[in-house]
């Protein structure tokens, strides 16, 4: 039995197993098997009224998951799946509470990452079954881009790990409310709001309504390190830093282009000088830095335009999480 149908196996019979997706690493369940989902909560510490999104093996599977789809949905799918775009949309009967926390909507999407295509085909290609799949990680903390930041993390509450390799995008997928009306964007991703408006017809707009459905990765403080991460306007990243370290403080900065100093107290990672790259890395670059044992992190804010607009949401969230 290869890794894969070994890991199919597990997932019929309740276990978790955790599988690298182009975005992050999942914590995969049976999306159908209460224990199994309840196992997911207990092993991140996830709030119970958090929902998770639902991974399929392709769009030919949304309407056992949805109902009511528009015809909006449809052509995103075809579009961008699979990719790093999660759709919300109305849940079906069949859908378990659990997965939606107690909502009318359901999160549904398709990895585009191999590994993950050849599990979900695998597991419920044929049964119409999906795998619920928040990232790999205690709750609230940063999210992991290689198997090895679960193993750290999660050891031995998960059955098995697959090893794909790094995530490729690096941060979680963009999602969409397609549920009440005019399409708009809960959690900014990679996949932008122009490329989707493209296929619509209309920019999306961004933020929920009052009424909003709760999704995934939307809480203010989130996707944090341990050690205290704090957001510097660019052109004053260096002098904050000597302040720092004046004060005999051990920093931590993550930056492009580096500083022009050095100091035996600082210690300075890289950063990718474009918001593709700079997702790809940050995460690790995150964890890494966390696991020095500096007093702060220290992070240029990044430029104010469209293309930032997802970097600097996971980087306000982590700045809010690490106070």
């Amino acid at each position: 039995m290869n890794d894969v149908s070994r890991a199919a196996a597990l997932l019929r019979a309740g276990e978790l197993v955790a599988f690298p997706t182009e975005t992050v690493y999942g914590l995969g369940a049976d999306a159908r098997n209460a224990q199994a989902i309840a196992r997911i909560f207990a092993a991140k510490g996830r709030p119970a009224d958090h929902p998770l999104i639902v991974h399929l093996p392709d769009a030919s599977h949304l309407d056992r998951w949805a109902v009511d789809i528009p015809e909006a949905a449809r052509r995103l799918a075809a579009a961008f799946w699979p990719g790093p775009l999660t759709l919300i949309l109305k849940r079906h009967a069949d859908v378990l509470d659990a997965i939606t926390g107690g909502q009318d909507t359901v999160g549904l999407r398709v990895p585009n990452h191999p590994l993950a295509l050849q599990l979900l085909r695998e597991f419920g290609g044929t049964s119409g079954g999906g795998l619920a799949a928040p990232s790999a990680n205690r709750f609230g903390h940063v999210s992991p881009t290689t198997a090895e930041h679960v193993r750290e993390e999660l050891g031995d509450s998960v059955a098995l790990i697959l090893d794909g390799g790094p995530c490729a995008v690096g941060i979680e997928s963009t999602i969409l409310d397609l549920s009440a009306g005019e399409p708009r964007i809960l959690r900014p991703g990679m996949l932008d709001a122009a490329a989707i408006g493209k296929v619509l017809g209309l920019v999306p707009a961004f933020g929920g309504r009052s009424d909003a459905p709760r999704v995934s990765g939307s809480l203010e403080a989130h996707y944090a390190p341990h050690t205290s991460l704090q957001l510097v306007v660019a052109a004053e990243l260096a002098a904050r830093a000597r302040r720092e370290l004046a004060a005999g403080r051990r920093v931590a900065v993550l930056s492009s282009p580096p500083l022009d100093f050095d100091h035996e107290n600082l210690v300075w990672r890289a950063a990718g000088a474009d918001p593709d790259q700079f997702a790809h890395d940050l995460y690790a670059r995150l964890r890494e830095l966390d696991a020095l044992a500096c007093d702060l992190i220290l992070v240029a804010i990044p430029p104010p335009d469209d293309a930032w607009r997802a970097v600097a949401d996971r980087l306000r969230r982590a700045a809010a999480g690490s106070k």
